[in-house]
């Protein structure tokens, strides 16, 4: 049994823990920035005064952040350097972390972990090597184990949304293509209409594009950051219309029905599960409780009738 003081400053710990990834995560608003300058703006800030003057997290946390990456970009190769590159592309650079600041976050949630895990250990009176090697574990899981599950969720998340975007876009592109507007003006059109993962993305090339990226590339680019088999299947057909010289129109109408006929078959495919899903929690607990309610009663009134003898 835990003593309360454990227990309190196992609450004070993993309440440090989520403030700090809420301040780490928390963006900058402008109107703080406004104030600031309105609090201000009549006489020369002292160097003391701006460092004081910005958030707890543009101070502190974000300094160690960075601290913490450096030392630990030293001994990673470069080729999981790479990787944790590419899977934040395919997250959307969640928080616009890059390499760097995802190191750190993780070396930092690894010694947070560890060090909570070492001190309830150590006030419950464990033996000194069970909590070295529980320190250890639970380091290795704030290190690799979370933030990857973390990452990974956010990589699906995206991609799903993605898909789920990716036929009404169609839709929309291809009725700006024919009612006579270039492919790039389309893709404008896209970005300008919705705000979501999709339109983001096409909003990237098209910066690409004008700052001198051919398109083929750009879009080439576009899909690896998705990694979503729709995507890259439209991306091919696109270029490989535009090398050929093919009705970028006609490309665009075809892949949209392919795209509707993918998501009918999806919601089908969906559907077709959903018994399944639903037989453990029939039979775990919406039964169970049904018996209860309906056979309770019987069972006690038999119970006290005296059938199977006094009770």
């Amino acid at each position: 049994m835990l003593s309360p003081v454990v227990l309190i400053v196992a609450v004070a710990i993993l309440g440090s823990i989520v403030l700090l990834f809420v301040g780490v995560a928390a963006p900058r608003t402008s109107d703080q920035v406004l104030d600031r300058l309105a609090e201000y703006g009549g006489r020369t800030l002292t160097l003391e005064e701006i460092e004081l003057s910005q958030p707890f997290s543009e101070r502190v946390i974000k300094p160690l952040i960075r601290g913490i990456a450096q030392f630990i970009s030293r001994f990673a190769p470069q080729h999981n350097i790479e990787n944790i590159r590419h899977k934040l592309e395919l997250a959307g650079r969640p928080y616009g972390w890059g390499p760097t600041e995802f190191l750190g976050v993780r070396g930092l949630a690894g010694i947070l972990l560890a060090t909570m895990t070492f001190l309830l250990l150590t006030l419950t009176g464990q033996y000194l090597p069970k909590r070295f090697i529980a320190t250890l574990i639970a380091g290795g899981l704030g290190f690799y184990v979370l933030p990857t599950l973390w990452l990974s969720s956010k990589i699906k998340s995206r991609q799903a949304e993605i898909v789920k975007a990716l036929p009404d876009a169609l839709d929309l592109l291809t009725i700006s293509v024919e009612a006579g507007l270039g492919f790039d003006a389309a893709m404008a059109k896209v970005a300008e209409k919705w705000d979501n993962e999709l339109s983001l993305a096409f909003n990237r090339v098209i910066q690409e594009i004008q700052m001198g990226k051919l398109r083929r590339e750009a879009l080439r680019d576009m899909a690896d950051r998705m990694d979503v088999p729709d995507v890259s299947s439209f991306v091919a057909a696109i270029i490989q219309a535009d090398q050929l010289g093919v009705s970028i129109a006609k490309v665009l109408r075809i892949q949209s029905e392919q795209m509707r006929i993918r998501r009918r078959q999806r919601a089908e495919e969906k559907a077709h599960q959903a018994p399944v899903k639903m037989l453990f929690p029939m039979a775990f607990l919406i039964f169970p409780a049904l018996f209860i309610v309906l056979l309770g009663p019987a069972i006690l009134v038999v119970m006290h009738s005296g059938v199977f003898g006094a009770i």
